[in-house]
């Protein structure tokens, strides 16, 4: 049994009729509910409840205080490698994109940490192009205990692996793992995803299966939005993670909802037009449903949204945060912008983002792991 079994009762058509046909009736009952399932999902991120997000959000921002304090875990990205095998339409790294390609030696990767942990982050999320040949196991069992030395928490965002790679990276000290499966329709997936191991959609589907299984602490899933209709796409991440907490209850979750970004080599947003474009209005809705129907899981944003829209979402439910984020090999002790996966929009330095946190009222937490807790 794996996710995928589930997703295959699925119909896309369905799940997207049966959102837009919910009622302001459906909305205030999912309101007035003290635990939501997956249809009050449906009606509080339906058109319907646009009337209703301010109480979405004061009961999204209650949930948060309650589970989580007026506390935020920050983390920062360092890009192994721009090398990929894959041709992705929206994607900077694209095998097919014309840009410098570089993978960092175990000497750059100590500079980038050393960067790193001048800035006092503590949680790092390592992040590469999908290469098994150059950018593989070999790869991470040399890169993983060098930068362990440096870090508490360490997450990486890689191509998927099998279960038995994942638990021995765990004996490297990896402690989580965020893979997306950028969409949920089978049919669209196949018209973003043209060359590479990453066209395999059932496998990269089961990934977050074989992390659980493997033992690996914190999971993170999501929808790439704007691929296709974000609020069917979202109803299935909502779907994913219901089966994996019931499925794998050992494991933490996490989401994320990362919308297009103009990359290098011209893709995103100059040749993939969004299917669905979502306002900032709407990521908030988003956002409070998913606190609404899960008080448990964190909800992250990274710097691909700016810095007045971070600022103003942070008390509705977001509980992790990456800040002064480089999306280049290099890019902390480097600093060379051409060799991008994307442009970030929040360009601010960690300190700044920290400033304003603390002006919000909240607490910024550079670490929140030991690995003494670990046990």
């Amino acid at each position: 049994m794996s996710f995928s079994t589930f997703w295959e009762t699925q119909d896309w058509d369905d799940i997207r009729l049966s959102i837009g046909a919910k009622t302001e009736a459906d909305v205030l009952r999912a309101l007035a509910k003290p635990k939501r399932d997956l249809e009050d999902f449906k009606a509080l991120i339906s058109p319907a409840a646009d009337a209703h997000l301010e109480a979405m959000a004061q009961q999204a921002a209650a949930l948060t205080r309650r589970r989580f304090g007026y506390t935020v875990n920050f983390y920062v990205p360092l890009y192994l490698s721009n090398l990929c095998a894959n041709a992705c339409t929206y994607c900077g790294f694209s095998m097919e994109n014309r840009i410098k390609r570089r993978t960092l030696s175990v000497d750059d990767i100590e500079r980038e940490c050393n960067a790193i942990k001048a800035m006092h982050f503590d949680s790092i999320l390592l992040v590469t192009g999908e290469h098994q040949t150059k950018v593989g196991m070999a790869y991470f069992r040399e890169a993983l205990p060098a930068i362990k030395r440096h870090f508490s928490y360490l997450a990486m965002e890689v191509q998927p692996l099998e279960e038995v790679e994942y638990a021995e990276l765990k004996g490297l000290g990896l402690d989580a793992v965020m893979v997306y499966q950028e969409t949920y329709n089978r049919a669209t997936y196949g018209e973003h995803h043209l060359r590479g191991n990453k066209t395999d959609f059932a496998y990269r589907l089961d990934t977050p299966d074989r992390l659980a299984r493997a033992g690996i602490d914190k999971i993170g899933i999501g929808a790439l939005i704007g691929l296709d209709d974000w609020r069917t796409d979202s109803f299935l991440v909502a779907s994913h993670l219901d089966y994996l907490e019931r499925t794998y209850w050992r494991s933490r979750y996490s989401i994320s909802f990362p919308r297009l970004r103009p990359c290098e080599g011209g893709s995103s947003l100059n040749k993939v037009q969004p299917k669905s474009v979502m306002s900032d209005r709407q990521l908030v809705q988003l956002i409070c449903a998913y606190r609404l129907l899960n008080p448990e899981v964190e909800l992250s944003l990274s710097t691909r949204e700016s810095p007045v829209f971070r600022d103003k979402v942070l008390p509705l439910g977001i509980t992790t945060m990456s800040a002064a984020s480089k999306t280049q090999p290099g890019g902390y002790a480097d600093d060379v912008p051409e060799l991008e996966q994307f442009a970030v929009s929040d360009e601010r330095s960690a300190a700044a983002v920290a400033q304003a946190v603390k002006a919000a009222g909240f607490e910024v937490v550079w670490k929140d792991w030991d690995p003494s807790y670990s046990g």
